[in-house]
């Protein structure tokens, strides 16, 4: 507008001077799907309406891991996830300290309450690192034995970004356990296959109604993302393949114990 000299999009966008091509052809898009969105039969379309989706909303102060709100309103981690459909990660946003949370409708008390009593060590099971000066992505991942893929995208970043003193950033760790579950609202199928009482353990070996599948590792693959994919820890991806470090070839075949159906790739 500045550089246009005009406040109209309409006459901006007559030429390519001021807004790139995708711009222009953007925002005619959005309009005309809300004009169909307005007049569905008109244009061909039935829509079948659906119920609203009951939810509370709760503001959270700081960062939180899904599975501790599982935990506390005694649901399971794939209801907040579909509550919650544009949180892609484990927990809230980290730059976002008035972030909206919906959780299953009469919960919403209950879970505030839980906040008002809650630590910041309460809020996730992950850790939190304040970078000091001179430290960059790559040493930090280095000195606290993570890829720096799986440290930036923890934080919203790109692997090139710079980071400094003072500022904090989660370190993503294998998730552990929480007691999250009732027995009439599952677990995701990780978690399932753990004891839901006594102490978060690691398992061994897979249990019986297990599936096995052997994932071949793709160009920007890493551990974290691979066992996010399957819905299972760092820490079991390096147990069932004997890993001694979070670093995996492009190429190498992992063998992952599921619940879910999986194909193998060869």
């Amino acid at each position: 507008m500045q550089r246009s000299g005009k406040d109209d999009f309409w006459d901006i966008s007559q030429s390519s001077r001021y807004l790139p091509r995708e711009t222009r052809e953007y925002v005619p898009l959005i309009l005309a799907a809300i004009i169909v969105a307005k007049n569905p039969l008109q244009y061909g379309f039935e829509i079948v309406t659906q119920d609203p989706v009951s939810y509370d909303k709760v503001t959270v102060p700081r960062a939180i891991d899904l599975r501790r709100v599982a935990e506390w309103t005694g649901s399971s981690i794939d209801e907040i996830q579909s509550l919650n459909p544009q949180l892609r990660r484990w927990t809230t946003p980290v730059k976002y300290p008035t972030f909206e949370l919906k959780v299953p409708v009469g919960t919403g008390d209950k879970f505030q309450s839980r906040l008002a009593d809650a630590t910041p060590a309460d809020l996730n099971a992950l850790k939190w690192h304040t970078v000091k000066s001179g430290e960059t992505l790559t040493t930090i991942a280095r000195k606290l034995g993570v890829s720096r893929t799986d440290l930036a995208e923890a934080n919203g970043l790109s692997t090139k970004a710079r980071v400094s003193g003072g500022q904090e950033l989660i370190i993503p760790r294998a998730p552990t356990t929480l007691l999250a579950s009732r027995t009439e609202r599952p677990a995701p199928a990780e978690l399932a296959s753990r004891p839901v009482t006594g102490r978060a353990t690691i398992p061994d070996a897979p249990a019986h109604t297990q599936s096995t599948v052997v994932y071949r590792v793709k160009r920007g693959d890493t551990l974290f993302s691979i066992a996010k994919l399957y819905r299972t820890t760092v820490a079991s991806l390096k147990t069932w393949n004997r890993l001694r470090s979070n670093s995996i070839q492009v190429g190498q075949r992992l063998t992952i114990f599921t619940q879910r159906s999986a194909t193998a790739t060869n």
